[in-house]
């Protein structure tokens, strides 16, 4: 199921050749580290940089701002968009697909039997999780209980009932649809 919904992601998400090295499909994985921009062939240069860098800067893995009040994470990484700074694309893919993989995992652990849904209606509960947290989609427990009895135009039913339906309706309703029908849905 995993590998299912990546290379699904990998083939939308491909990177430009000039910026990235080439990526392989498990270079994906959530247990990888990040592809390097090719910057230098001196290995040890970027070994020892890494190392002094991590002591001068220290390493925060959240937002935080930085001595001069500008938005910072990781080892000094810039991401304030007063200043310039952020994230690519192929960061951003490379993140949300270790956040799909977390999900997953996280998803299977707390409910088995996801793993027998066919992938649409897996991509619904993985895109609860998104925006509810995996504990927050586990107090849907009426529509988790419609959708493991294969009652899936109730779970969909139910689904909209929901104060996450009020407050995002369109998500909602895709979401519902999708789960309704088995068929992925798009855009609004």
């Amino acid at each position: 199921m995993r590998f299912q919904l990546l290379s699904m992601f990998s083939r939308a998400l491909s990177p430009n050749k000039s910026e990235m090295t080439s990526l392989k499909s498990s270079e994906l994985s959530a247990s990888l580290p990040a592809p390097l921009p090719e910057l230098s062939n001196n290995h040890d240069l970027i070994t020892q940089m890494t190392k002094q860098l991590t002591i001068d800067e220290g390493e925060v893995l959240h937002a935080y701002q930085d001595h001069l009040g500008y938005l910072t994470i990781g080892v000094g990484r810039l991401i304030d968009k007063r200043k310039g700074g952020g994230i690519t694309k192929e960061e951003a893919a490379y993140l949300l697909q270790n956040d799909i993989n977390t999900r997953i995992d996280a998803l299977q652990t707390k409910i088995p039997w996801i793993k027998e849904l066919d992938q649409a209606r897996q991509g619904v509960l993985v895109n609860m999780s998104f925006q509810l947290g995996v504990d927050g989609l586990l107090k849907f427990t009426r529509t988790l209980a419609y959708i493991k009895a294969s009652d899936y135009a109730a779970a969909a039913d139910n689904m909209l009932k929901s104060k996450w339906a009020a407050q995002t309706p369109l998500r909602a309703e895709r979401m519902a649809k999708q789960m309704r029908t088995g068929k992925w849905q798009f855009g609004y």
